[in-house]
């Protein structure tokens, strides 16, 4: 049980003390840079503790999803469900099964959720993509545990160097290293463009996103039978991860579920872009 301990005593006193020195200068260096630039919340100008925090305003005005939730749409539930009749399944999901398992967010797309999206996507302020990513990976943490990997929602080629990066990218490769579970995005490819889906009804945002998605032949035997997670920023009528998901469960896919920072839930959150 002392083991640690002696050897640690063993190691010379100048090895010790240099150790101590350098993680004393860290300290000192990390305090002086917060106080010429303190740290500010990711979506206002007020002061947090650390940098990838929310201010108390923002963190009260976050709607995040907790259980009771839809087992299938990842959406509130009024009550909790016998956990003797099985995962709770709202009446959304009965009368619509999405194309997908089932589907995880962090909160309902509400002001704050919108303006951390907003700034990761259209502000290119990648600083919040790992902050958001470890509030999805507790969030999703029922999915990922048995996932074989991480499939971003891609962007076609054109729209994709018109904004230089993929927001969902961004966000899956920093869900894979909290969670631990392998980014593909190879694995699935936007085969056309499509018109942006802001202002569209549920059936024309179908309509619109159909046949979108490819899986590419060179990626389909590794896909196969594999637990595929969706990562995307946010889930409005579903039908961009239902294009998805069904293209990947054609390929052989043997599970695909979703994991986004934040989804709509009964009408509310406004346009989303």
């Amino acid at each position: 049980m002392d083991k640690p301990l002696e050897a640690e005593s063993a190691l010379p006193f100048a090895a010790r003390l240099g150790g101590a020195a350098r993680m004393a200068a860290r300290g000192l260096g990390r305090r002086v840079i917060d106080f010429a630039l303190p740290p500010i919340c990711m979506t206002r100008r007020a002061a947090v503790d650390q940098p990838g925090c929310l201010c108390a305003t923002c963190w009260r005005g976050m709607e995040f999803i907790e259980r009771p939730y839809c087992d299938r749409l990842g959406t509130p539930l009024p009550y909790d469900a016998d956990p003797l009749d099985g995962p709770a399944v709202s009446s959304a999901a009965l009368a619509d099964p999405p194309a997908y398992a089932r589907a995880r967010a962090v909160a309902a797309f509400g002001e704050v959720a919108r303006d951390l999206v907003h700034a990761l996507k259209y502000a290119d302020r990648l600083d919040v993509a790992p902050p958001m990513a470890r509030m999805m990976a507790r969030a999703g943490a029922d999915i990922l545990d048995d996932a074989d990997a991480l499939i971003p929602v891609p962007l076609h080629g054109l729209r994709l160097w018109r904004r230089r990066f993929n927001q969902s990218a961004a966000l899956a490769k920093a869900v894979g290293r909290e969670a631990k579970v392998p980014v593909r995005t190879s694995w699935l490819t936007r085969a056309r463009a499509t018109m942006p889906q802001v202002g569209l009804d549920r059936v024309a945002r179908a309509q619109n996103v159909a046949g979108a998605f490819a899986v590419p032949a060179a990626a389909r035997a590794e896909l196969r039978g594999r637990r595929v997670v969706l990562v995307d920023d946010v889930l409005t009528t579903g039908a961009t991860i239902d294009a998805c998901a069904k293209a990947l469960t054609r390929a052989g896919a043997g599970r695909v579920d979703v994991l986004v920072f934040a989804r709509v839930v009964d009408g509310r959150g406004g346009a989303i872009s």
